[in-house]
C-alpha cells in the first residue's frame, strides 16, 4: 500500500510531461546498455519507476519509444525559423557556418553517436532501429541543408539540384569525423574546433560553386577533412 501511494506520487511530481521524459531517459539507457532486440518493456518500466500501462499509456510500445528518443534529438536539428534572407553570397556562407555548426555539435554528441551505434550494432536483430534512425534522424539534418540550398537556389545564389548540393556540403563539413567518432579513436570536437571546420566546409562549398561566369577554383581538401 505505502509502496503503491509512493509510486501515485512519484507520477504525479513534474507532470504527465516530466514522467513522459523520464520513460524515455530510462529507455535510451536501457537500448544503449542492454540493446533494442533484448530489453524489455518491463526492464524500461522498473528504470523509469513507473507501471508498465503508464508506460505504455504515456509513450506505447518499445519501437515507439525508440522513435519518441530520435525524434526529439532531431528536433534540434530545424532550420532556425529566424533564418537570415539569403540575398548574397556572404550570408550563405554564414548560414552555411553556423548551421554546420550546430549540425556537427549536436550529432557529434556522445549521446547521438550512441544512437547509431545502437543502430549498426542492431542492423540484423532490429533493422527498425536503423530505419528509424534515418528516416527520423539523419532526414532531419538533410531537410534542413536541403532547405537551405533551395533558397539558395531560388535567390540566385547557387546552380544545382538542393539534395545533391546538401550532401555535398555534408561530405565536406565531416569528411572523416563521423567514422572516427564511431570506431571511438577520436572524441567531440572542442567548439572552437567545430565551428572552425564548419566555416572551412562553408568556403569550400562556395569556391566550388562559384557566381555564374567566375572561374572555379581548386579547393584545397585538407583543409575540410578531418
Amino acid at each position: 500500500m505505502m509502496a503503491g501511494a509512493s509510486l501515485s506520487k512519484h507520477r504525479h511530481k513534474g507532470g504527465e510531461g516530466g514522467v513522459r521524459e523520464r520513460i524515455l531517459k530510462a529507455a535510451f539507457a536501457a537500448f544503449t546498455r542492454s540493446g533494442y532486440a533484448t530489453t524489455s518493456t518491463l526492464e524500461i518500466a522498473t528504470r523509469a519507476r513507473v507501471s508498465k500501462r503508464e508506460l505504455y499509456r504515456l509513450v506505447g510500445d518499445k519501437q515507439e519509444m525508440l522513435i519518441a528518443c530520435i525524434t526529439e534529438r532531431a528536433k534540434r536539428l530545424d532550420v532556425p525559423a529566424d533564418l537570415p534572407a539569403l540575398r548574397d553570397r556572404g550570408t550563405l556562407e554564414q548560414v552555411l557556418a553556423s548551421f554546420g555548426t550546430k549540425l556537427v555539435r549536436e550529432v557529434s554528441d556522445p549521446t547521438v553517436i550512441a544512437v547509431f551505434r545502437l543502430a549498426i550494432a542492431e542492423a540484423v536483430q532490429a533493422p527498425e532501429v536503423a530505419h528509424a534512425v534515418n528516416s527520423i534522424g539523419r532526414e532531419a539534418s538533410r531537410a534542413a541543408l536541403r532547405k537551405i540550398m533551395a533558397e539558395a537556389q531560388a535567390s540566385g545564389l547557387l546552380t544545382g539540384r538542393p539534395a545533391e548540393l546538401a550532401e555535398q556540403f555534408a561530405g565536406l563539413l565531416w569528411g572523416n569525423l563521423m567514422i572516427n567518432l564511431l570506431l571511438g579513436v577520436t572524441e567531440q570536437p572542442e567548439p572552437r574546433a567545430i565551428a572552425g571546420r564548419a566555416r572551412n566546409a562553408a568556403a569550400a562549398f562556395l569556391q566550388l560553386h562559384p557566381p555564374q561566369n567566375a572561374t572555379p577554383t581548386i579547393v584545397d581538401s585538407s583543409r575540410v577533412a578531418g
